[in-house]
């Protein structure tokens, strides 16, 4: 009994500590996103961390994290828009860190509650989440322009129809980021993650 105990703390920890060095990187990309003046994109950092720390800190448990995973796919596109120099680099990661929030918000209704899901529904969730989070987005990005003055969105010399096909090219890509996302949780994580050696137990009781 104390070493399939033993066995199980360390499946625990071997998710949760990958998992905490993953949200300590996002706190390096926030402070790297400030730094280089890119006040938004730290706050959609700002955003990924605080979905993703908000398990354990509800929980009071520092092993009731996320998929290590899971934080990973929505981790390194933040990381790679901090230090991308390329902006089709920055865009892509953009669609991809959009759909990482969806993901996330799905794993944890999955792993955290009761909320269970067919197949096709799940996918369907995560994209229509997805595409709710890059309206959202949207609507930050043309909020910031129209009070603060910045050019997130809306650019001076720049015809109205030409933002409007951009912001549905993002939509666009983000939809397909969502498929993505969608298939992911659907044929990884609700198979193939076992919430019972990823979680505490009093998480999956």
């Amino acid at each position: 009994m104390g070493s399939a105990l033993g066995q199980l703390l360390r499946r625990q920890q071997t998710n949760a500590i990958p998992s905490w060095v993953l949200i300590s990187l996002l706190g390096i990309a926030i402070i790297t996103s400030v730094w280089r003046d890119l006040l938004w994109w730290a706050a959609f950092a700002g955003a990924v961390l605080v979905i993703t720390v908000l398990p354990p800190l509800a929980l009071r448990n520092w092993a009731a994290t996320l998929p290590w995973e899971v934080t990973a796919l929505a981790g390194l596109p933040v990381l790679g828009r901090s230090f991308a120099t390329v902006p089709v680099t920055g865009q892509i990661a953009t669609y991809f860190s959009v759909a990482a929030i969806a993901l996330i918000v799905v794993v944890e209704l999955h792993l955290f509650t009761p909320v269970h899901m067919t197949d096709s529904f799940a996918v369907a969730f995560v994209v229509v989440t997805t595409l709710a989070m890059a309206g959202i987005w949207a609507v930050v990005r043309w909020s910031s322009d129209v009070l603060l003055g910045t050019t997130l969105l809306l650019e001076d010399g720049v015809p109205g129809t030409e933002i409007e096909h951009a912001l549905m090219i993002e939509f666009a890509a983000s939809t397909v980021a969502g498929v993505v996302a969608g298939i992911v949780f659907t044929y990884y994580v609700r198979r193939q993650v076992d919430p019972s050696e990823r979680l505490p137990s009093e998480v999956v009781e």
